[in-house]
């Protein structure tokens, strides 16, 4: 049946009538099913090795577009709609976005599934189906607030299976159900998103805002991704949850071998386990435990399988990301394992004494990552800069043992979304002037350079850019009741909220503008700074911060003399399809971070696909996209990475000496607690954010502020010189090929995974 045909059969089927007599809100349903229709008839990816990559966090976002585009039939489902007097685009905003996911690590692990499926290679997704993923963030007195997201309906890409396990935890066993979700590749078969969730959930169980019984287990376990661990009850459910998450994958993975009729001393052979974050980190000794109390193998023998089947992905070298669990937290939720885990670190200890490389330290705490490289294969970083720091600092220790297991994998995206889904007519410029190779081969975008110094082409991009920013002025007056002006600079930081990213560090930047212009000073262009990020909610500093921007949100856009110069705006609950209208309509990247920070970033590469010019430091990606598109196409500034790390051995950063000397930085945080301020903020907060600037600043604000503020106002004097700008736009887009996670991916399987 084609699809027109199809089409009109399902709307006549599901609500008795043709499609144009449908509403969006129905035509969501039809060409949701229409999709899965299609996405049954492709082939699941097969072959007698396979990937299992467990996450914490697939931020997965809306699947309608995406699926469409990989399927090739995006241009003709929105055709037919179109004769109906129907818009695609209209009926995608029907579709709830998945709550699977907190920021770069969860939409990673999307773009990669994405790009395994369209490399053809035989993997899978293992995760947590989160009922109400990590929250939905809305705004109350100028203070972020959090309430349930409830995203799952009973129609939806889940499909439930009859995969299910009992998991034992120390004082209760639990029963799972698997839910699956179709991942297709472009032009190529099926791949599956594996989720479990646990039979005895009561959603009930949450009353008001996000707090529930942490201490309900059976009823809670995959309520929220994250639960607050500020208190020992939210640190155990966290170790709950992770337990969970790998004892369904162990049991699967064990389940997917036998079934296929190989012998689980190939284990190895037929399967690799990506840990991707330290979340997962337990799957290596439940699948020793596994091995050596169901199946018969020795413990000996049980290590060095596993050792030879798992690889350790590191996300970060942030002290709070690299997990540890006191043994004693282990004891309570898992003590099948703690024999285990105390047999692996004292097989450490026995060949090096070395306390820096112990698993389980003298204070009795575990550290996840450091089992994970002793008994991985592989430990990758994600950025080649980000990698330099794992080897020759931070995990230095563990190079020098295990040299030929680290490697790195700079991060991709998967371009495809990121360009075809989100910004259609970029993509249509691109595919008149270059062809349609590059959908395929990211590499193709090369051939752009070809135009920059055609005219019509640095035009034409430059049109496509000024109508993305019509699109996204109109979206947020819509839903945040805000005018933004479409020929200001869109000046634009979205991103998790977290003192080292230093959201912190752009609002004193406004600070400054709001006083200079106030003092008369005004810039050649009015300028709107936009942000969109969540705060954990036990994370007291990130809330303050969004306190401020929200603060001087109120402040700069209701001045007359100030909001025709400068806007300021919050979005409200930041995700994934709010990225895919920012990211086409930003003119400045902002991507900040303390150098030795960030590990990699990929919002920096979204940004760049489409256009923007970053504004940053050396730090993860950022290196190497400097190293793409050279000196001249993108905007450095702050102390280097080096430097960073040697201020934290010394321990000389002190941020008030820099308050002190400097008449500029003291006027902008001197801000936080004058009067303008207090009149619309909170004091608690506001003091406490003060104080934290001027006695702690662990992430170095105010070494770099002044040359930030110099760069920053340097690149927008260069946006006036058009004809410069329009370059560099198309030599970001350009150069954007690399970091494709086909790339990604590639270099994964032929480093790591061999599946192909």
């Amino acid at each position: 049946m084609e699809i027109r045909e199809h089409f009109d059969s399902l709307a006549r089927k599901l609500y008795g009538r043709p499609v144009n007599q449908c509403t969006d809100a129905e035509l969501y349903h039809v060409v949701l099913q229409l999709t899965k229709d299609l996405m049954d008839k492709k082939k699941e990816i097969a072959g007698s090795r396979k990937l299992y990559y467990i996450s914490a966090e697939f931020l997965i976002g809306k699947l309608l577009s995406n699926n469409l585009i990989n399927l090739g039939v995006y241009d003709e489902v929105e055709n037919i709609l179109k004769e109906s007097g129907k818009s695609l685009t209209a009926i995608e905003e029907e579709e709830p976005e998945p709550s699977l996911g907190n920021g770069g690590l969860g939409r990673l692990a999307a773009c990669f599934l994405d790009s395994i499926a369209t490399l053809g290679l035989n993997g899978c997704g293992v995760g947590l189906l989160y009922h109400y993923g990590l929250f939905k963030q809305v705004f109350r007195d100028r203070l972020q607030n959090a309430e349930k997201n409830d995203w799952i309906e009973k129609d939806s890409w889940l499909r439930k299976t009859d995969v299910g396990f009992d998991v034992k935890f120390g004082d209760r066993t639990v029963h799972s159900t698997m839910y699956d979700i179709d991942v297709v590749g472009y032009e190529n078969g099926i791949d599956k998103l594996h989720l479990f969730d646990v039979d005895s959930l009561d959603e009930g169980l949450v009353k008001n805002g996000i707090d529930f019984d942490k201490t309900d287990i059976s009823k809670n376990l995959t309520l929220f991704l994250y639960p607050d661990d500020s208190d020992e009850a939210g640190n155990l459910l966290r170790i709950y949850q992770e337990y969970f998450m790998v004892s369904n994958a162990a049991r699967l993975i064990i389940k997917d071998v036998k079934d296929a009729g190989y012998s689980l001393r190939d284990l190895d052979k037929h399967a690799v386990i990506q840990i991707n974050d330290t979340h997962p980190s337990m799957v290596i000794p439940e699948l020793i435990r596994i091995l050596t109390q169901e199946e018969g193998f020795t413990m000996d023998d049980a290590i060095s399988l596993v050792s030879r089947t798992c690889a350790y992905t590191n996300h970060t070298i942030l002290a709070e990301a690299l997990e540890t669990w006191p043994l004693s937290y282990l004891e309570k939720v898992v003590p099948v394992l703690v024999p285990i885990i105390k047999e692996l670190d004292n097989r450490v200890k026995k060949y090096n004494k070395d306390p820096k490389i112990s698993i389980i330290d003298d204070d009795g705490r575990v550290h996840m990552a450091y089992m994970d490289i002793h008994y991985g294969f592989s430990i990758n970083g994600v950025a080649a800069i980000h990698t330099d720091i794992l080897k020759d600092t931070e995990l230095n220790a563990f190079y020098k043992l295990y040299p030929d297991h680290f490697n790195n994998k700079t991060n991709g995206i998967t371009f495809r979304r990121w360009l075809l889904a989100c910004d259609r007519p970029l993509a249509a410029l691109l595919d008149k002037t270059i062809g349609i190779g590059y959908r395929k081969d990211a590499m193709e975008l090369k051939k752009l350079l070809d135009y920059k110094d055609d005219a019509s082409v640095l035009g034409a991009i430059e049109n496509v850019k000024k109508d993305n920013k019509n699109a996204l002025v109109a979206y947020i007056k819509e839903k945040e009741g805000v005018d933004l002006d479409p020929d200001s600079i869109f000046d634009v930081q979205v991103k998790r909220l977290h003192e080292y990213k230093r959201q912190q560090m752009n609002a004193l930047y406004i600070i400054h503008k709001y006083l200079e212009i106030k003092a008369g000073k005004k810039p050649a262009r009015p300028i709107t700074c936009i942000f969109g990020a969540k705060a954990a909610p036990a994370y007291v500093i990130a809330r303050d911060i969004i306190h401020l921007l929200l603060v001087l949100q109120e402040i700069v856009n209701n001045d007359p003399d100030v909001s025709p110069y400068l806007k300021v705006v919050m979005v409200t609950n930041y995700n994934v399809s709010y990225a895919e209208k920012l990211i086409p309509a930003c003119d400045v990247s902002e991507q900040i971070s303390l150098a030795s920070k960030e590990a990699s970033g990929t919002s920096n590469m979204k940004f760049m696909l489409n256009g923007a010019v970053t504004l940053g430091t050396d730090d993860g990606a950022n290196v190497e996209i400097h190293q793409f598109v050279g000196d001249d196409n993108i905007y450095i500034f702050g102390i280097k990475s080096d430097e960073v790390i040697g201020h934290y051995e010394k321990a000389d950063y002190v941020s008030r000496s820099y308050y002190e000397k400097s008449p500029v930085i003291k006027e902008a945080v001197d801000f936080i607690i004058g009067p303008q301020a207090m009149a619309v903020g909170n004091k608690e907060n506001l003091e406490r954010l003060y104080n934290e600037l001027l006695n702690k600043d662990w992430f170095m604000t105010l070494i770099d502020l002044e040359d930030y503020i110099k760069t920053k106002d340097r690149m927008f004097e260069d946006f006036e010189d058009r004809d410069k700008w329009k370059k560099m736009m198309l030599v970001n887009i350009a150069n954007a090929g690399f970091f494709s996670s086909d790339r990604t991916i590639e270099q994964y399987d032929h480093d790591i995974w061999h599946l192909s």
